[in-house]
């Protein structure tokens, strides 16, 4: 089971998402900023979004209410100090499955993701995308041909992903900053060159003829 884990508290996070782990077998993915939460969520298939309700920037409520507005039909579960019955109401009425209160025992943690696992949702991506030789997981966020694997980092994996969802089409630099890293983020554009290069140098593992390109001064886009 793949589980995105938003959390800013660093102490809790590292120990819930280590709990999960350990105690249940999921694969967890932690995140510490509510945008990071709303993108994750839309690039990836995950079982559960595990959503702290303050957090910097978007708080776990409004990237609850923007998915499901969007259509996410993943399960979602709402962690939170707040304990009165309008704040349940609330975070219930954003778009949540379940509400937690902190503090929490971890064994209740993992029977309301049990529980909420047993329930039938579908992916708003297909599993896999195929392009010529090769084939993108979104699940374990790796890229494959023939016997070949290579592990692409959080970000490598947004990219890829985007610009596969959108083949054949060129991507300003500008669109591709909104979408993965937000035009609040303090990261330059610089950083999406980084994050090519360092792409481009894992697919080349791969595959056999270069498919991403670069469009002087405009900005990406895959062969389609």
């Amino acid at each position: 089971m793949n589980i995105l884990l938003a959390e800013d508290d660093l102490q809790l996070g590292e120990l819930i998402g280590y709990m999960l782990k350990k105690k249940g077998g999921y694969n967890v993915e932690w995140v510490t900023e509510g945008e990071d939460a709303y993108y994750y969520a839309g690039s990836s298939h995950y079982d559960v979004l595990i959503l702290d309700w303050m957090m910097p920037g978007r708080d776990g409520v409004e990237v609850c209410r923007q998915l499901r507005k969007e259509g996410y039909q993943g399960a979602i579960l709402m962690l939170t100090a707040k304990d009165a019955v309008q704040d349940r109401i609330e975070g219930l009425d954003s778009g949540a499955d379940d509400y937690l209160v902190k503090p929490f025992e971890i064994d209740e943690l993992l029977a309301r993701i049990r529980a909420l696992s047993r329930r039938n949702y579908a992916p708003i991506v297909e599993e896999e995308v195929q392009l010529f030789d090769m084939v993108l997981n979104r699940s374990s966020q790796t890229v494959q041909s023939g016997e070949k694997t290579v592990q692409l980092s959080p970000r490598e994996f947004q990219l890829l992903d985007l610009l596969l969802q959108n083949k054949g089409q060129v991507l300003p630099r500008d669109v591709i900053m909104d979408r993965i890293w937000g035009y609040d983020t303090d990261v330059s554009m610089k950083t999406i060159d980084a994050t090519v290069k360092l792409l481009r140098k894992k697919l080349g593992v791969i595959e056999k003829q270069e498919m991403l390109h670069s469009i002087r001064g405009v900005g990406y886009k895959i062969d389609s």
